[in-house]
């Protein structure tokens, strides 16, 4: 049987899916960019969908890219070959962005900065696009490495004001990706008339009606399937395979036909993914093959030799591939690893040997482990994992097979992939493992379970290979139980976490008490209280080795507010904001910047509360991850605004509920909310569960609102309690601010005149406004029931003009109201721009009247310079002005003196 490819040309039944594909073309050439998924089965028609945007996209620019199954674990793949067109633009990127283009494609040593690979990208198609419109082809993306699919949801979730349009073809069904998230297009099958359209065009011969029948009848409106399968009388009958299938087993018969140096032609151009004929033929010739096989090969019409060796259906390639026998396919692998340059391109050649591979071989598996160094040197994680499984499987020593394994494993979890991991952990097991090794798979089980929201065992296994080490290695027995501590704080699950770590710290070996470390001060801290802790947790912040945010910045935040001190906390936050920018890490980045909003949030410094936020939200879609939830929380808590706030909780109430994520965070923040908004019973509610986890910093931040809310509500041994507790904290701590909250507590308490006035005096300088604030509210509170109106007023005036300016209104509002009490009518606070304004918008608005430029702001939030301006512009219209000067005239806008 021959197989003809079906001509370029006129489509059938396709009216709606052209129509999207020309608007979006149509739309980015006016400069309005987008990206569009088409989804559909093999054979479907993808493909010709992707031929008619490249033939009707008059004017554009075309790149393409193709995803290839064989080439799916090597890192950047298929992005290098979607940007080679366009690398001529190199020198019009940021410094930063074309060396991390140039380190990703192997263009220069280094280790890739994926935290900018996909702006960087950006950058060089929208330079392109200053010439004409860019369109992107990507075909089977279901096959593109996981490097360039993230790169790739990067790009096309940020042109929608470029004259760009991207689109790709994926599989399906199949497996999530980062494309989910993008617009999609199912295509579906043909109808019958047009399905019968397409058959007659494609047939030099008029079927018998009966046969056509049946061949559309099979096909099922897959127009390949049409084209494909068996002619007249040579059809598959009618059974449970699916299409492509069957698509498939007709190109089986088809390949059966041929000679068999035919065959194993096809057989090495299907193991090649590179498609290039520099390889191709010199493998042919290694392997025997004469010129007369290429020629019967490429009348199959399976295969088209030319500048670049094409299958015309990926399932032609797959065929050709499994097809073959073992034996030759062993064959074909040799022959390319040996055509393979191993200088440059040595991992490709590594893949080839070890794919020829037909036992175990000590040298292709080294040649696969240093593969697996220079991948994970690239950052290409899933690709070291591919290398570390195929060079275990190859290695012939027990012991360093299991070392292989073991190092799979962990680059498997590092990759996302936990079933792999886990089959990987229980083969080392079975093969027998030392206890150092049993620790390390104790410590992988551990980091796979912190990655799942429903699974809670991640401390017991880390803490299980603590315990493991403790007699053999007490140091990094240690290490472990802080990796523990570190990792639930995280991930946003540290409730009762400390409590299992000290508890198996108990039973290690004593230390020497003249050099104490994080775990020795947290055992104080739980066995004697703050005053006998204290000390040592400021020794172990600013310790010998250098200050502990360095080391475990999540566990050092946390200390920090344990300590109550803001000055502290200001300058782990702006290591951590500096560090994560100057060495592009994005973890610590994101954590930095989540801390900056919620020490902003503290400070009623909502604006750049929002700005951080923004940014960190910018990260995380950039390295394709969740944003951070906790300080959106305090955000909408301390602003007070119900309808805006209830949504949100009530999605992070459901997580803690399940899986106890983020527990503290959802209680004080609701705490915090409720008393601004004067609901006393929920927000005693809500600080009582805040506080009974013992969490640190929020477990003894809710102290205050347990304190408030408990006082409204009449539970004064509530209250008498929890001023106990704040008390030892703040004292302890010794800072104004701490012992100034304490104080407002206190008068809660007591009634009496001199807390409050202490209070005030405490909070004067202190940086926390909206505490300061509410030591004004509360002391004119009392003062007005106590029937001394004219000594309110300065208090209650004070504390609404500092909780409105910042943005606080719930608070605001019951200073308004305690006004109103007096016979005063509280002043409204005039527009902000954060009324008016997104978040991003916001952000950029002030990172402009800061005097940042489009490009500067841009690479803050992982934008194009084009998107900086369209955003821009609509925050001109919102604030009724038309310059970037105007911007540091706005309230909220204006850059600090």
């Amino acid at each position: 049987m021959r197989t003809r490819v079906p001509p370029h040309g006129r489509l059938f039944g396709r009216r709606h899916e052209t129509r999207r594909l020309d608007d979006l073309t149509g739309a980015a050439k006016r400069g309005n960019g987008g990206a569009l998924v088409l989804r559909g089965e093999a054979g479907i028609g993808k493909s010709a969908l992707l031929r008619h945007v490249e033939e009707a996209a008059t004017g554009f620019h075309v790149v393409r890219a193709s995803g290839v199954e064989f080439e799916a674990e090597l890192p950047f793949a298929a992005l290098h070959q979607l940007c080679q067109p366009v690398l001529r633009h190199l020198p019009e990127l940021p410094a930063q962005h074309g060396q991390a283009v140039r380190v990703a494609f192997g263009m220069a040593t280094g280790t890739p900065d994926v935290f900018r690979i996909g702006l960087a990208v950006l950058g060089l198609l929208t330079a392109a696009a200053r010439e004409r419109p860019v369109l992107c082809v990507v075909d089977d993306a279901q096959w593109l490495d996981a490097a360039s699919t993230e790169a790739l949801a990067f790009l096309a979730r940020r042109v929608s004001v470029e004259p760009v349009a991207v689109v790709l073809a994926v599989r399906a069904p199949g497996p999530a990706s980062g494309l989910d998230v993008l617009p999609g297009l199912t295509v579906e099958g043909l109808g019958d008339t047009d399905a019968r359209a397409l058959l007659a065009a494609q047939s030099h011969e008029t079927l018998d009606e009966q046969v056509r029948d049946r061949l559309v009848a099979e096909a099922r409106g897959n127009p390949l399937a049409l084209l494909a399968l068996p002619r007249a009388g040579g059809f598959a009958l009618p059974g449970s395979a699916s299409v492509p299938s069957r698509i498939e087993h007709g190109y089986h018969t088809a390949l059966a036909a041929l000679p068999a140096q035919a065959r194993l032609l096809l057989t090495i151009a299907g193991a090649d993914p590179t498609g290039d004929p520099g390889l191709l033929w010199p493998a042919a010739d290694l392997a025997g093959i004469s010129a007369a096989a290429a020629s019967a090969a490429a009348t199959t019409g399976l295969i088209h030799f030319g500048t670049r060796v094409r299958f015309h259906h990926p399932l032609a390639r797959i065929a050709a591939y499994t097809g073959a026998e073992p034996s030759e396919r062993l064959l074909a692998h040799r022959v390319l690893a040996e055509v393979t340059d191993e200088v440059a391109d040595p991992d490709r050649r590594a893949w080839h040997r070890a794919q020829a591979a037909a036992a175990p071989d000590d040298d292709v598996a080294a040649e696969l482990a240093r593969s697996a160094s220079r991948a994970q040197g690239r950052g290409g994680i899933v690709a070291a994992a591919a290398f570390l499984d195929r060079a275990a499987e190859l290695t012939l020593d027990p012991a360093r097979r299991i070392t292989r394994t073991l190092a799979a494993a962990r680059a498997h979890v590092e990759a996302g992939a936990a079933d792999r991991a886990v089959d990987l952990i229980r083969t080392s097991e079975r093969a027998g493992l030392d206890e150092f090794q049993q620790a390390e798979a104790d410590l992988l089980r551990g980091r796979m379970a912190f990655a799942r929201v429903d699974d809670g065992t991640g401390p017991a296994h880390m803490l299980r290979a603590a315990r493991r080490l403790a007699p053999l290695d007490p140091v990094r027995a240690r290490a472990c139980c802080l990796a523990a501590l570190e990792m639930s704080l995280l991930v946003g699950r540290a409730t009762g976490v400390l409590e299992m770590v000290l508890a198996e710290v108990e039973s290690f070996p004593s230390r020497d008490p003249k050099s104490p470390d994080v775990l020795d001060a947290l055992t104080t801290l739980r066995s004697d209280g703050h005053q006998a802790a204290v000390p040592l947790l400021r020794e172990v912040l600013d310790g010998a080795a250098g200050p502990l945010w360095t080391r475990q910045p999540a566990l050092a935040v946390m200390l920090a507010g344990e300590l109550w001190d803001p000055d502290v906390h200001a300058r782990l936050v702006e290591w951590l904001v500096r560090n994560g920018r100057e060495s592009g890490t994005p973890l610590v980045l994101r954590l930095g910047l989540g801390q900056t909003a919620a020490a902003s949030v503290l400070a009623g410094d909502l604006d750049r509360a929002m700005g951080a936020i923004a940014e960190e939200e910018a990260i995380a879609d950039a390295t394709g991850g969740p944003p951070t939830v906790y300080h959106r929380l305090q955000l909408a808590a301390m602003r007070g605004r119900r309808a805006e706030a209830a949504p949100l909780f009530a999605d992070a109430a459901a997580l803690a509920s399940t899986s106890g994520h983020l527990v503290a965070n959802v209680h004080w923040a609701s705490a915090v909310l409720h008393n601004g908004l004067a609901d006393y019973p929920k927000a005693l509610a809500a600080a009582r569960l805040a506080t009974a986890g013992g969490d640190l910093f929020l477990g003894g931040f809710s102290l205050p609102e347990l304190v408030e809310g408990a006082v409204r509500c009449g539970e004064r041994e509530t209250a008498v309690t929890a001023l106990a507790l704040l008390t030892e904290r703040t004292q302890a701590s010794g800072t104004p601010t701490g012992r100034g909250i304490a104080a407002y507590a206190r008068g809660l308490v007591t009634g009496l005149e001199d807390d409050y006035r202490e209070a005030i005096e405490l909070l004067a300088n202190s940086p926390l406004l909206p505490y300061r604030a509410r030591a004004h509210l509360l002391y004119g509170e009392w003062l007005r029931r106590a029937g001394r109106r004219q000594d309110c007023r300065p208090h209650l005036r004070t504390a609404h003009e500092l909780l409105s300016t910042a943005g606080l209104e719930a608070f605001a509002r019951r200073a308004a109201d305690e006004l109103r009490a007096t016979g005063e009518t509280a002043r409204d606070r005039s527009g902000h721009a954060r009324d008016q304004l997104t978040m991003q918008e916001l952000h950029i608005a002030r990172l402009v009247a800061e005097g940042a430029t489009s490009k500067e702001a841009a690479a803050r939030l992982f934008i194009s310079p084009r998107t900086v301006d369209a955003h821009l512009r609509n925050v001109f219209r919102k604030l009724g002005i038309t310059s970037r000067r105007q911007l540091k005239e706005v309230p909220g806008l204006r850059p600090a003196t």
